[in-house]
């Protein structure tokens, strides 16, 4: 299924999920890890547990490179509406609900 992620996505939802992607990965090395997420999710305010960390992390069975990141959005996501999906996909980021 990994090799044929991209098509479950049009051109433009790749895009917006590689942007996701490059916010997310804070030290830019292709990767998300568990330093990325606890800095992006400090940038919007939070303070993220290490248990928390952790938990989103091994929802992950290898390394999250940006591959891995669209396979991991495809299946939870599929059967979904794609735009609903993106808005969901940003709500987990935006508690607040003020849509940055």
């Amino acid at each position: 299924a990994t090799s044929n992620v991209f098509a479950m996505f049009d051109q433009s939802q790749i895009q917006e999920f590689k942007e996701a992607f490059n916010m997310i990965d804070q030290n830019r090395d292709g990767f998300i890890d568990k330093e990325d997420l606890h800095d992006m999710l400090a940038s919007l305010g939070k303070n993220p547990t290490d248990e928390y960390l952790d938990a989103m992390m091994n929802e992950a069975p290898g390394p999250i490179n940006f591959t891995m990141f669209l396979t991991m959005f495809g299946e939870k996501l599929n059967g979904t509406d794609p735009e609903d999906v993106i808005r969901n996909a940003f709500a987990c980021f935006d508690e607040e609900a003020t849509g940055m």
